[in-house]
């Protein structure tokens, strides 16, 4: 075991001799013996509870997730609940699971840790998505929430997220607070515990189910703004396919599309089940074209309108439409977001609905296009972060300051929310606004493709991308720490021939946001790149932004930039 670590070797004989650990995860570590690298890999750090929660590998080790690293965070997570209650009575937590593997098993283990704490738990007894347990939080009026999902990640993942009272994701006060507890309960020992037996008898694990769904179900459709004209005659014939890629979508999306008026949604068959592999895609992402191609099969059969896909934990939605050439076109979250801006603050003006201090809350690493579209109908837009946890701060601070009326949020990442109901995205509403927009404008005879086109003649071209490297393990992560540091400490003064006019690294903590590991550089033509590790994971992810006087001269500047970071980034 030379290649391994004194710490490492200490910490894998801790789990062998202790008590609490089952012969099942033992009898793994003891099978990897002779595959030092791999202990190494699994032991030479704690998963790491970032803002999000934990995200990981699934198996045996202190870097794995695992019932016993969900365990010791949910035993730090409630002692943050017992420090942090309030109110009258006994806290209460709500817990939410997707369809991957250990996803169910995960949901209970926190649920009956919660219990030993002396904790109520909530718990959704099949998969439900993401969104749903933002706001059962908030309509249940639960102390905080857990959902278990690896979001889009491959197959081998799982994670573990939790949320404020508010049902938002933990902000960087808050999640601090969080880790500094985790960190306290120094062995699986620490872990207070019931069976499930004594949380049911006593009355501290409470099944949820029909009631809430329902509840959820109506509170999204409930944002709809041409809920009649749908239900009229709009959606008699308009044709939606859909595909939940194996996930927490499925029901929801089709009940609340249903219930405000659409007649012909179709599933995609291969991928309506929950499957935990998620055999029929290399990736479970929207944001990916591949991902489409059974559901553009399907389209092209039936001819659909609009297709339409979530993800796993159904918080992203991406769509696909036809160009004028009558080829299948994947919008990017960027070009989805404009057009529901668009749609939304147009259709309130028309109704005469749209409030004076209307607020449009986007990301520093979003496409300035909505921003543009925003302000076009009156709205303030104000930049936050990446992560819909600080949108979902700024919906708060505007409910409690009254200062703005929260009209939409959304990231590139294809995550979108309109509403107060929530304080994360979703894909169940953002499902239901674009095949409404798309069923609204089929009515005057223009498909969402055209009026992309029409945004962009009147706001200007506007080009994103996204360029990622993954990098895993130990050694990634000291690769993606070098690729910042070198760019931080040797800015560019130029990139193709168009000067570097300010450099943004908010590692500092500028605009009043918190510190991140982000760096901005803004060019003297209007165009931008970011670099930014992505903070789920072993990625740095690096996002490119122009804009041109038309789509070819876009394209040209796209290339233009794109190419010469990457090479840079690369070599």
């Amino acid at each position: 075991m030379a290649e391994m670590s004194q710490k490492t070797m200490e910490t894998v004989q801790r789990w062998l001799n202790d008590p609490t650990v089952d012969e099942e995860t033992k009898k793994e570590l003891r099978s990897l013996e002779n595959d030092p690298l791999e202990l190494e890999e699994r032991f030479y750090r704690d998963l790491e509870f970032g803002t999000g929660g934990l995200r990981g590998i699934i198996g045996a080790g202190s870097n794995r997730i695992n019932k016993y690293t969900v365990g010791r965070a949910t035993q730090g997570f409630a002692r943050y609940i017992l420090e942090s209650h309030r109110g009258e009575g006994k806290p209460s937590v709500v817990i939410a699971h997707d369809s991957r593997h250990y996803s169910p098993e995960f949901a209970v283990e926190a649920a009956l840790v919660l219990a030993g704490n002396g904790i109520m738990a909530k718990l959704y007894p099949s998969l439900r998505s993401t969104p749903q347990l933002s706001f059962s939080v908030r309509h249940l009026g639960a102390s905080a929430g857990i959902v278990i999902t690896a979001s889009h990640n491959p197959p081998e993942y799982n994670g573990y997220k939790v949320y404020n009272s508010e049902g938002g994701q933990l902000v960087p006060h808050e999640a601090e607070r969080v880790i500094a507890s985790i960190q306290e309960v120094d062995s699986f020992a620490a872990v207070k515990k019931l069976t499930r037996e004594e949380a049911e008898g006593q009355g501290l694990l409470v099944w949820l189910g029909e009631a809430e769904d329902q509840a959820f179900v109506d509170t999204v459709a409930g944002i709809s703004v041409n809920r009649d004209l749908i239900a009229s005659s709009l959606g008699e014939d308009f044709k939606i396919v859909y595909t939940p890629l194996h996930g927490t979508g499925n029901i929801p999306v089709r009940r609340v599309l249903e219930t405000i008026g659409f007649k012909n949604v179709y599933v995609v068959p291969e991928q309506g089940q929950p499957d935990a592999e998620f055999s029929t895609v290399k990736s479970p992402n929207p944001e990916e074209r591949e991902a489409f191609t059974l559901a553009m099969k399907l389209g092209e059969e039936i001819g659909a309108d609009i297709l339409i896909g979530t993800d796993p934990d159904a918080d992203r939605m991406g769509a696909v439409v036809k160009n004028g050439q009558g080829e299948y076109v994947v919008l990017t979250g960027n070009q989805s977001g404009a057009i529901m801006i668009h749609y939304l603050l147009s259709q309130l003006k028309e109704a005469g609905k749209l409030p004076e201090n209307g607020a449009v809350v986007k990301t520093i690493v979003t496409s300035e296009m909505g921003a543009a579209i925003a302000k076009h109908y009156g709205a303030t837009v104000f930049n936050t972060l990446t992560g819909f946890k600080y949108i979902g701060e700024k919906m708060t601070q505007f409910k409690k300051s009254g200062q703005f009326t929260y009209l939409f949020g959304y990231e590139e990442s294809y995550g979108y929310l309109a509403g107060n109901y929530a304080r994360d995205k979703d894909a169940v509403l953002a499902s239901m606004l674009i095949c409404e927009a798309a069923a609204y404008y089929k009515g005057q005879g223009k498909t969402l493709y055209d009026v992309l086109q029409e945004l962009y003649g009147q706001f200007g071209y506007f080009l994103e991308s996204l360029e990622s490297r993954t990098l895993k393990g130990k050694n990634g992560l000291a690769q993606i720490q070098a690729i910042m540091t070198d760019w931080r400490s040797n800015p560019p003064e130029e990139v193709g021939g168009i000067a570097v006019q300010e450099v943004l690294d908010y590692a500092q903590g500028l605009d009043g946001l918190p510190k991140e590991n982000v760096l901005k550089y803004m060019l003297a033509d209007g165009s931008w790149f970011c670099l930014r590790p992505s903070g789920t994971e072993p990625k740095i992810k690096l996002y490119f932004a122009v804009r041109g006087q038309s789509l070819e001269d876009a394209e040209k500047k796209m290339s233009n930039l794109s190419g010469r970071v990457m090479a840079r980034v690369d070599a």
